[in-house]
């Protein structure tokens, strides 16, 4: 996402003291500059973060492993499967995994999180493309790529040899227009968008429907730019017309598959409609539907059954297709820090909120002004008050049918920079978070899913985050604009990238045509920007590269380095691939056409490209040299 900086560990002073809120004030940048936050910022995070409960600790969830010592004597554990076990004040090592219930000696009944520790991890090297999904458009798809295009590109890279794709954030935004483009401020991190729907591919769909839009169909793949608003408008009214006529209940799975998905799915397709009736900010709304169990909620439920079931039958689509497109392939799932204010997962879990604050980054080598990515933050005591269930709901949503996770910004686990409103990005203070409960939840989920799991480190790393990451399993994310060490002396447990979707394409970077966007679109002093083309055209050249090299040459020149890396995953951008100049996004810019950038070469002719396929062969040809020397 916009999580800035170059993955620089910093050095922990005695300045980083936490205060009674979970505050740090001092706090040292990637230069190893000390900072302090302002009296003003404290004042206003202590009023917002508030006092917790005096008997949290005695019944906040308890996320320990098989084999440790609970605390809490003699207990009664309630397991989820229903059975009941007595357990002393040891965990035994064959206790099952998962979450329980369990009675300590004082009769409170708390969560009982078991946790194996430690993420899944394929067996082998492997190489795959990194897409922003929405960009990668074919002939079939409708201005906008859909899963339809994801399963091509998945029959694709198996067909080359690669391991897996990693995609953009899917998740649900608000259903009406204008549609959020960004995605990484969604109303949502458990339910996805219906944008992406392959509509061609859903039951129910005839030639009729094609031909009574086929003008606006041919609009959208005309298109030189993503329209999220056009294309979602057309794809709402064809489902709309194909789902007014479905048959009665019990003609698909649609109905038990809403049944199973159970309350969580239910306030989504409720808030779907209220937003359909009300707007995209809850706040805005009648004071008796602000909140999932206000007492305007029952009638209105009751007076819009057949909108609120449309909306979950959405989710059961994008489920289905979903499932169908990464077939056995490991797509990596990006989840973002946080949601939109308004949105749906704001509106479920509101009292778990900070109120008035927004959270970014101080000013770091990435951007030089700071950031503010405009979502609240979860208070981290009413995170616990909550038996986490923000974030649980969050990361199974997000692995769900895909077989991995990159989870953004993973810093964000252990602390967050808060912005209170009206403050200038540089102008807030480090939020501590319970890292240690929140990385076993997700090596939990990791482990249910058999999902491997990146954690985007990039920024100003504080120490022993990547020792904690490491310990669990989880990838950390090494970037070659970023990192001094070259490629071969990265570490194993990794995933090796050249660049990422807010930093530049090696095209862009090359020519020269970023440092050029990144004057007109961002905030940022000209020395900057030309101080940091110039430290990014270093890692470049480290091959011997000369100045007279062509684009085609420095494509290749960056990713010989990265075939060099030992790392577990190793990921190829399409943007590189098809020399695009055009980063996806540039942080913090506003009037630059952000997330709606398409790629330049259609699916049809992507995947015949020599130039595309030439990075391909040049990942296939290592890992078959190195099955060789195995086999040897």
């Amino acid at each position: 996402m916009a999580a800035g900086g170059g993955g620089h560990s910093v050095p922990m002073t005695d300045t980083t003291a936490v205060d009674a809120w979970g505050l740090q004030r001092d706090w040292l940048d990637a230069d190893d500059q000390p900072h302090r936050s302002s009296d003003e910022t404290v004042r206003t995070l202590r009023d917002v973060i508030g006092t917790p409960p005096d008997d949290l600790d005695a019944r906040a969830p308890v996320v320990t492993r098989p084999g440790r010592r609970l605390g809490l004597g003699r207990a009664r554990v309630v397991c989820e499967d229903g059975t009941v076990r007595e357990v002393g004040d040891v965990l035994p090592e064959d206790f099952p995994l998962g979450y329980h219930r369990v009675t300590g000696a004082a009769g409170v009944d708390r969560l009982l999180v078991v946790s194996p520790g430690r993420c899944w991890l394929p067996d082998r090297q492997q190489w795959g493309w990194t897409v922003q999904l929405y960009s990668a458009r074919s002939a079939a798809s409708w201005g906008i790529g859909d899963l339809g295009d994801l399963a091509r590109l998945r029959t694709w890279t198996e067909g080359l040899g690669g391991g897996f794709l990693l995609v953009n954030p899917l998740h649900g935004v608000a259903p009406g227009t204008p549609q959020e483009a960004s995605p990484y401020l969604p109303a949502t991190r458990r339910f996805r968008n219906p944008v992406y729907l392959n509509v061609e591919d859903v039951p129910g769909v005839d030639a009729s429907d094609l031909v009574a839009h086929a003008d606006a169909i041919a609009g959208l793949r005309a298109s030189t730019t993503i329209d999220r608003d056009a294309a979602w408008t057309v794809k709402r009214r064809v489902l709309e017309t194909v789902f007014g006529r479905r048959p009665g209940a019990g003609s698909d799975d649609f109905g038990s598959w809403r049944e199973e998905s159970g309350q969580q799915l239910e306030d989504w397709a409720v808030w779907c409609a209220l937003a359909d009736e009300h707007g995209p900010d809850w706040h805005t709304w009648p004071a008796g539907v602000r909140s999932p169990d206000g007492p305007g909620v029952a009638p209105f439920v009751a007076a819009h059954r057949h909108e609120i079931a449309f909306h979950a039958w959405l989710q059961w689509l994008l489920d289905r297709q979903l499932r169908d497109a990464t077939g056995a392939l490991t797509v990596l799932q990006d989840l973002p820090i946080g949601v939109s204010g308004g949105g749906a997962d704001s509106w479920t879990w509101q009292e778990a909120l900070a109120l008035g604050v927004t959270v970014g980054a101080p000013p770091d080598k990435l951007n030089t002004v700071g950031q503010d990515w405009g979502s609240p933050p979860l208070v981290p005591w009413r995170l616990r008050d909550a038996d986490y269930a923000p974030f649980i709901a969050s990361v199974r949503g997000t692995i769900a049918g895909a077989g991995g996770l990159r989870i953004d910004h993973v810093m964000g686990l252990f602390r967050l920079w808060w912005i209170p409103d009206g403050s200038p990005s540089s102008a807030g203070a480090y939020v501590r978070y319970p890292a240690d409960d929140l990385l076993d939840i997700v090596a939990l989920e990791s482990h249910r899913a058999r999902a491997v799991v990146v954690g985007e480190d990039l920024g100003t790393v504080e120490p022993g985050v990547r020792e904690a990451l490491a310990e669990r399993g989880i990838l950390s994310y090494r970037v070659l604009w970023f990192e001094e060490d070259e490629p071969a002396q990265w570490p194993s447990l990794a995933m090796a990238a050249v660049t990422t979707h807010d930093l530049p394409t090696v095209a862009g970077l090359w020519t020269g045509s970023d440092a050029e966007d990144l004057l007109a679109s961002a905030d940022m002093p000209e020395s900057d920007v030309r101080a940091g083309r110039a430290e990014l055209l270093a890692r470049l050249r480290r091959t011997g590269l000369p100045d007279t090299a062509s684009v085609d040459d420095a494509v290749e020149s960056a990713y010989r380095q990265l075939a060099e890396s030992p790392c577990l995953l190793q990921s190829v951008s399409l943007e590189d691939a098809v020399r695009e100049e055009r980063r996806p996004n540039v942080p913090g810019t506003v009037e630059r056409d952000n997330w709606r950038i398409p790629l330049r070469l259609p699916l049809e002719s992507l995947v015949e490209d020599p130039r595309v396929l030439g990075l391909a062969r040049l990942f296939a040809e290592r890992d078959r040299g190195a099955r060789d020397t195995v086999a040897g």
